[in-house]
Parts: C-alpha cells; structure tokens; sequence
C-alpha cells in the first residue's frame, strides 16, 4: 500500500506547500506514482503543478464533503505519474460543515484507504493551522513531514507541533510518525540559519534530514508560472536540494 505522507507546520511561509510540490513531483520523476491532495483551501499547492483556478473543477472539497468518488476528483498535473485533487475555497466551509459529523477527525482516513494501493506515495499539504481540515489529514496520514524555516522561533513553534502530533497519535491514529524535518529557506551566509541548524539537530538528531533547502529566487518564482521549480529550472541550486530531499524520503523506507 502507498505510504500517505502529510506536509504540516501550524506557521505559514515556512516552504510547506513548496515542499509538498516539489517532493512529489521529484518522487515522480523516479517513476513513482504519487497523488498530491491539496486541502489548503488557499489551493497554492494546485497552482503549482499547473492547475489555474478557473480550471480546477471539483476537488478535496467535494471528496471531503460531498462525498464524490476518488476517480471523479482526480486530475493528471503537467509532470507524468502525478496526480493532483485541487482544493478551491470552498474549502474553508469544510470546518464548519464537519463540526457535528459523527467521527468527524476520521471522515478523510475512511474515504482515502480504499485508494492507497493505488500510489506509491500520497502527499497532503495542509493549511497551516491545527483544524480539522489538517487533523483529518493527520489521522490519516502514516507519516509527517515538517518544513521548518530557519528563523529565531522555529524551535517554539517546532515543540507545539511536535506535542500536537503526539496528541494525535495517542487520541486518534497510533501508527503516525513524524517522518522527518527539512529546514528551508536556508542561507548559509547568515549564522542564525546555522544556529538553527545546530540546534534543531541537536535536539531531534536523525529525525533531521541531511538535506538543506536553500533560499533561491528559481524557488521563489516557479509557483507564478505554475511549475514545480524542478520543472521551471532544474538545473537551480533548490531544485537540487529538492531531488536530494526525495533520495533521502525514498532511503527512510
């Protein structure tokens, strides 16, 4: 069965849906096939392979909601072997229509298991926030998979995530696992991003992936002209950081 993998931070601007695109279109060019879901009702992470807004059609909403099948949600993004579900902002009626359904944290475990045999990898990115639309994902979900952007309070906010998590897997989803941490918007002239390094390191050791994504303008302009940056350019220093990302998520299993 396809590992689910869901790309979390509760703090926005960290490289979380940049992250979730570009590992999945990474994963496949190694001929995996991966379906990226978007439940960000923001849909930045469809914008990103390619989807326009005006051309997303129904998506993690009604899968959510309105209980349409996994085949009439599914769109082929630009990037052979992947898959999208676009989000729309509709989505962000979600939490107050899931409110006073029964079970209402399992509701995506139960729509998405019967399809995971159909991926190798399905990758979640989620808003960045701790409702329901991202603890569906989390129950879910088999791993996590944080972006953490080198700042000063990047070890604040890691620790209230990291309690979140293990919240989740007690109360709602025991096999969840924090897959592992990626800094971004790495800049190695600055000491605070090494600071961070060492830290975060230092404190979750091999839960820290080796690679590093870099700051890198390619990086910062591929989601305007709806590309993955390992589309857009990839020959650019973030593109590599992100095919070196995918070669480590691809050596954890």
């Amino acid at each position: 069965m396809g590992e689910v993998i869901v790309v979390a931070n509760q703090k926005g601007g960290v490289g979380k849906t940049t992250t979730a695109v570009n590992v999945s279109t990474a994963l496949a060019a190694v001929d995996k096939k991966v379906l990226l879901i978007d439940m960000d009702p923001q849909a930045n992470a469809s914008t990103g392979v390619g989807i326009s807004k005006k051309n997303k059609g129904i998506g993690s909403y009604e899968l959510l909601i309105r209980q349409n099948t996994l085949s009439e949600v599914l769109k082929k993004s630009i990037i052979p072997g992947l898959s999208v579900i676009s989000s729309s902002i509709e989505l962000i009626g979600a939490e107050i229509e899931l409110v006073n359904q029964e079970n209402r944290e399992r509701i995506f475990k139960t729509i998405i298991e019967p399809y995971k045999d159909m991926f190798d990898y399905i990758i979640i990115d989620c808003p960045p926030s701790m409702g329901l639309l991202t603890l569906n994902a989390l129950v879910a979900a088999d791993s996590v998979l944080v972006p953490l952007q080198c700042e000063y309070y990047a070890l604040e906010g890691l620790s209230y995530l990291l309690n979140s998590i293990q919240k989740i897997k007690k109360n709602f989803n025991p096999s969840l696992e924090l897959f592992g941490i990626v800094l971004t918007m790495y800049d190695r002239r600055s000491s605070l991003s090494s600071q961070v390094e060492n830290d975060v390191r230092h404190h979750l050791k091999d839960k820290v992936f080796q690679t590093v994504i870099p700051r890198n303008i390619k990086v910062s302009e591929a989601p305007s002209h709806g590309k993955p940056v390992l589309v857009y350019d990839v020959g650019c220093l973030g593109a590599q950081a992100y095919m070196n990302l995918a070669k480590e998520i691809l050596t954890k299993r």
